[in-house]
């Protein structure tokens, strides 16, 4: 018999919380719990001692980013999905210092949240290794690239197809698609191979 993944989702938003604990709910192997402030999280991480947590940065009485550096000082083995409508890169890198395996928009497909939690159970220190850390700080802004788009770059020498690639990187083909137009024209480039030169022989992969 298989064991419950347990499951804590964290938002003040009472609809958006309901939903996502809804869509969650329809994976059996899940069991799921829910709080909707950083004193309730703290509260029923004590209690149901969650495998993964799902928590919003934003809360009424503190910011999420609180919960991840606690929850990641208690345990390397937990899932920790930052799931937020700020995607700044700001917010990006300080939730990979404090131990977030994942970051995601909330409007992000159900498909793309599940496949990140299951990555996350997987390599939950991946996302925030200090390596990672201090490779986003010191490139994003030589071509003046996102973390998503610095991202991509280095996952193109793999020469995976487009849906191969986007859903490794848990996104859509058409995001996927506007991430690499934005890339060859930040990089002055035109194709996919120039892409790589172009960041090889700039340092930036």
């Amino acid at each position: 018999m298989s064991t419950s993944i347990r499951v804590l989702v964290i938002d003040d938003h009472g609809i958006v919380r309901a939903g996502i604990c809804a869509a969650l709910e329809r994976r059996e192997d899940f069991t799921i719990f829910q709080a909707a402030s950083k004193s309730e999280a703290f509260a029923q991480m004590a209690k149901v001692n969650p495998d993964v947590i799902v928590v919003d940065i934003n809360l009424p009485d503190g910011s999420g980013l609180e919960i991840v550096s606690w929850a990641r000082s208690i345990s390397q083995t937990i899932a920790i999905i930052v799931l937020t409508l700020n995607e700044h890169d700001d917010f990006l890198i300080a939730a990979m210092k404090a131990g977030a395996s994942s970051y995601l928009n909330k409007s992000a497909p159900l498909l793309e949240i599940l496949a990140a939690i299951d990555h996350s159970l997987v390599a939950p220190l991946t996302f925030s290794s200090r390596e990672t850390v201090k490779t986003v700080e010191r490139k994003r802004d030589r071509f003046d690239l996102s973390q998503r788009e610095l991202q991509i770059l280095t996952q193109l020498h793999k020469a995976a197809p487009v849906a191969e690639l986007a859903s490794s990187l848990f996104i859509t083909e058409a995001t996927l698609k506007t991430h690499l137009s934005n890339i060859y024209r930040k990089l002055n480039v035109h194709s996919r191979l120039q892409a790589i030169e172009k960041a090889r022989v700039s340092g930036l992969t």
